[in-house]
């Protein structure tokens, strides 16, 4: 079940987020990774800076999320994650075309360039890579990313 999360999915949400980030760990350097590595208190300054939650509900829990955040003429697709039991099984994929259904602005997605498997997820559903020097530019504009991420990031856009 797709659904809009809630104040008291919080914890759920960050349950999500640090477990389906664990498929990061070893990928990105060393000095990029930190344990947790969203911490609880960054889950709510996102919310508070307008990102807004979907969550796939299975059972009693949450097993995928998704956010969305419009930023001035732009939806960015923010913190995607899905527990890592649930990976490959359509989850993601599903909470991307709901997001997609919340806006009618022009979508992007910030990634590790390392991420291989992020990039060809994005890719297969629509999203194109930024070239440089625009790729810059939309980190610098629509992001609040430390410069050692912004260079080792990547932008895919949707129209």
């Amino acid at each position: 079940m797709l659904r809009a999360c809630i104040e008291r999915d919080l914890i759920g949400v960050w349950e999500v987020i640090n477990d389906g980030a664990r498929a990061y760990e070893g990928v990105i350097p060393p000095d990029c990774w930190r344990e947790p590595y969203m911490p609880i208190e960054e889950l709510q300054h996102e919310i508070a800076q307008g990102v807004r939650f979907w969550a796939c509900e299975l059972g009693a829990g949450l097993v995928g999320v998704m956010g969305l955040q419009e930023v001035r003429d732009v939806a960015l697709i923010r913190h995607a994650y899905v527990r890592t039991q649930y990976r490959n099984q359509g989850i993601g994929g599903r909470l991307l075309a709901e997001l997609c259904t919340h806006t009618q602005l022009p979508l992007l997605v910030g990634t590790w360039a390392a991420a291989r498997w992020a990039i060809l997820f994005y890719e297969r559903h629509g999203f194109r890579l930024v070239p440089e020097p625009e790729r810059q530019q939309l980190l610098h504009t629509y992001w609040n990313v430390p410069e050692r991420q912004a260079q080792l990031s990547v932008v895919l856009a949707k129209p």
